[in-house]
This record gives C-alpha cells, structure tokens and sequence, in this order.
C-alpha cells in the first residue's frame, strides 16, 4: 500500500533501509503513544537518524505518518495472506494468532490500523482515506480464503464469502476496541468465535444448534 505520492528520485540500498527503519521506528511509537502523543524528535531519537535525515526522507510529519499507515496496513494484509485462511485448520490458526496476539499484549494497543482510524479519521482526510483503502485491502484478503473454504463446503451454504470477511473484520475491530479499554481478550474471543461458529456448515448439517465457547477448538472440526 503505496501512501507517498511526492515526486522522489530514487533511493539507494541504503536510503531505503534508512526510511524503512524511520517508518518502523514511527509505526512503534504511534502504536504506543498515539499519533498526537508521538513527536518528529521522538521518532528521530528512536531511530537513530539526524534532523536532516528525517527531513530528506518525509517532508513533515502528516507525510510521515501517511506512511506508517501504508506500513501498517502492509503488514496487517501480509500477515493475513500467509495465514492461510483457505483450509479449515488454518481459519482456526487465524484466530488463535489474533487471540494470542492480544493476550500477549494484555489487550493494550488496540487494533495497528484501527486505532489510527479512531484518531485521524475526523481530522485527516487524506489519512481517513489511506486507513479505509487498508481495510478493503484486509477484508478482500479475508475474503480470499474465505471463498475457497466456502468451495470446500467449510461454511454454510448461502453466505457471502465477501459479506463474511466484513463481518469477521468488523467483530476483530470491535472485540480489539474492548479488549483495549477492559484489558481482558474474552471480548474479542466472544465476538470471532460467534462469527465462526454461526459461520460453519457443521452446525447445518447437524440441524442442532452449537454451544459456542470461547476456546472454540473444535470450531471447524469436520
């Protein structure tokens, strides 16, 4: 996800780790303070460039944090990707990564991409419209697995892989969101395992209804 669009010439090798390692150094920083609570001196001193560094590279700080969306976002969708959400078992390792992920942090930080969403989406719209292009991003990737397990008979029959993966996405924002604020995953466990569960085609073909549980092992057991 592409967020710079000055006219640049090209960077060298080491340019380019050189902007690389200021990107990530910001991404952190945001993530642990906020975009507003994060200072261009903060990022500078984290990763261990000069003022003028950082100046030939990212024009102001509204350029530099365009790019830590893009950064964030290629990440989150990278990661996505090689989850392999096209089998069963690696649905299931999807959600155990997402849930891991979060108890690892003890809930704080909240979502990379969504809690940039809540702090700039009124008040940048250039970043508001960097953060949704990341979103439809990750949903479709969602949705690519989702379309091949739906193939295979792994869901229900008549959903909508597409209209699945916004609404997978929508329960991780919003159990992400209440894991932050309570400091406790259940939230968010409740929330995917729900979507999982009323998801899965075992529990049509059973014609019973399932209990869903938030450790959910045997969620997409065939």
């Amino acid at each position: 996800m592409t967020s710079d669009t000055r006219e640049r010439p090209r960077l060298t090798p080491k340019g380019e780790r050189t902007r690389a390692r200021i990107i990530d150094a910001a991404a952190r920083l945001i993530y642990e303070r906020g975009v507003a609570g994060t200072t261009l001196e903060d990022i500078r001193a984290r990763a261990e460039v000069s003022g003028s560094q950082l100046q030939h590279y990212f024009a102001d700080k509204d350029e530099l944090v365009q790019a830590v969306i893009g950064h964030q976002a290629d990440t989150i969708i990278g990661n996505q990707r090689q989850a392999g959400l096209s089998d069963a078992g690696g649905l299931q390792a999807w959600r155990d990564m997402l849930i891991t992920t979060a108890k690892n942090a003890g809930g704080r930080g909240g979502c990379p991409l969504g809690s940039l969403g809540g702090q700039l989406a009124e008040s940048d719209p250039r970043a508001r419209a960097l953060i949704a292009a990341g979103f439809e991003q990750w949903s479709a990737a969602i949705s690519d697995g989702l379309q091949a397990l739906h193939a295979a008979g792994h869901l229900r029959a008549g959903l909508d892989p597409d209209d699945l993966a916004v609404t997978l996405l929508a329960a991780v924002q919003g159990g992400l969101l209440l894991a932050q604020v309570q400091r406790d995953t259940r939230p968010l466990e409740t929330a995917v395992d729900t979507v999982l569960a009323l998801a899965t085609s075992k529990a049509r073909r059973s014609g019973a209804p399932r209990t869903v549980t938030s450790s959910s092992r045997d969620l997409l057991a065939t």
